[in-house]
């Protein structure tokens, strides 16, 4: 499989067109795939709460568009923020395990994430509120 405009094009269409403004493509070759790579699509506007991964750390590259990513502490105050983007020349940023985070996404967004281990939802006591 090839990703290219064509295919970022139609995700980012999707996401435009949903409810939550974004839309996700699973890359695991099968079900039996213990990893976790995805692409996202996000729009602005879509609200991705603030949350943490216990178990792995994450791997984030913006593959089109603009975000910001935001790092917290323990009680929800910011720590540290990156602007990432081709036109802002900082692509990826590895988030540690453990790291209350999210994103702002400035323009229409595309995104590819990895993570360590087979997806589990996010527990509710891993998300935060603004």
């Amino acid at each position: 499989m090839v990703i290219d405009n064509k295919f970022l094009d139609n995700l980012l269409e999707q996401a435009a067109n949903s409810e939550r403004k974004r839309t996700a493509f699973d890359m695991r070759t099968t079900s039996a795939d213990n990893s976790q790579r995805i692409i996202n699509a996000m729009m602005p506007g879509t609200i991705v709460p603030i949350h943490r991964h216990t178990k792995t750390s994450e791997s984030m590259t913006v593959l089109r568009g603009r975000l910001t990513e935001v790092f917290f502490d323990e009680n929800g105050n910011e720590t540290e923020r990156f602007e990432l983007g081709p036109s802002t020349g900082n692509m990826m940023v590895q988030i540690p395990a453990g790291t209350w985070h999210t994103v702002e996404v400035k323009e229409p967004c595309v995104i590819f994430e990895a993570k360590d281990g087979a997806y589990e939802p996010v527990d509710p006591k891993d998300t935060m509120q603004r």
